[in-house]
């Protein structure tokens, strides 16, 4: 315990700091709970958004092969999809073609909710788009 002295009233008292390490080890313990915890969601957000994305690209691939369609990459999207982190992020997937640098491709896009506290989140919040070029049969 570390005593200091202060003048009041013309006379000289001590004043201790007893007391003030439960106060401080309060307020740090809180500080990194919160900091720990913000942490931890940034870590869920990134993992479903490279999750998203991965099952985007693939589902554009399983579109882009020759015997399939755009339906079936969308499909293939949203079962992907909803065995990794479930049905809520499975509902704004979309197909279509497009073309880059002169080569057909298939865009897959997925619109989901951005987890911001646990998996609650803004709603329409996060959009990844997965590419494929069409395979021909050439």
């Amino acid at each position: 315990m570390h005593t200091r002295w202060r003048l009041r009233d013309g006379r000289w008292h001590r004043r201790t700091d007893s007391g003030s390490a439960v106060v401080e080890f309060v307020l740090v313990g809180s500080l990194l709970t919160v900091l720990t915890l913000s942490v931890m969601q940034l870590a869920l957000a990134l993992h479903i958004r490279t999750t998203l994305l991965d099952a985007a690209a693939e589902g554009a691939r399983y579109a882009a092969l020759a015997d399939n369609g755009l339906s079936e990459g969308a499909a293939r999207t949203t079962d992907l999809i909803t065995t990794a982190v479930g049905s809520t992020y499975a509902t704004g997937v979309a197909a279509a073609y497009s073309e880059r640098a002169g080569q057909l491709t298939v865009e897959v896009s997925v619109i989901a909710p951005l987890p911001l506290l646990g998996m609650l989140g803004f709603e329409r919040g996060l959009k990844v788009v997965g590419h494929a070029v069409v395979e021909t049969l050439e």
